[in-house]
């Protein structure tokens, strides 16, 4: 399985935007979730940390809904940035978007020291509004489902 993400939405955010603890990558103790595409899904990868245990052996429920709400403002990103025209990669600043809404359903336990995997699915549903269906994979084994609703984040916050 190839796991790792070459050209990453969060990689063209600009710096003033790049300090989210889950996905920013200038936020040095944060976790720099990456998000790219792999084909018409979004995929992200991350292994989580020995801090990020609920109870030994098992994943925190509070990192996997950050997980899965960076993948879904990234995702958002990427499908915006590509029906704009445009990739990562490509030079061009992508839009950003806030969380507008997270669900989280949790299937089974998450073990850890295994990499996880959050594939997304991204639909269009008002121009500056979007949403993004979430499988959240153990290996093989879906451990939870998550939307995320993402808005274009306000030209306000971009000053």
């Amino acid at each position: 399985m190839k796991t790792e993400i070459i050209n990453a939405i969060q990689d063209e955010y600009p710096d003033d935007f790049a300090w989210c603890y889950g996905c920013g990558r200038l936020n040095a103790n944060g976790n720099h979730f990456r998000t790219g595409w792999h084909g018409d899904e979004t995929v992200t990868f991350n292994q989580p940390s020995e801090e990020y245990t609920a109870i030994p052996g098992f994943v925190y429920g509070g990192a996997i809904a950050s997980l899965i709400d960076c993948h879904g403002t990234g995702s958002c990103s990427l499908a915006l940035h590509r029906k704009n025209g445009f990739e990562p990669g490509s030079g061009e600043v992508p839009p950003r978007f806030v969380t507008a809404s997270l669900n989280v359903n949790y299937l089974k336990p998450t073990p850890q020291g295994t990499l996880l995997k959050a594939v997304g699915r991204v639909e269009e549903i008002h121009p500056k509004k979007w949403k993004v269906f979430v499988e959240l994979f153990a290996d093989d084994t879906l451990c939870a489902t998550g939307e995320v609703v993402g808005v274009v984040m306000p030209a306000s916050f971009m000053k």
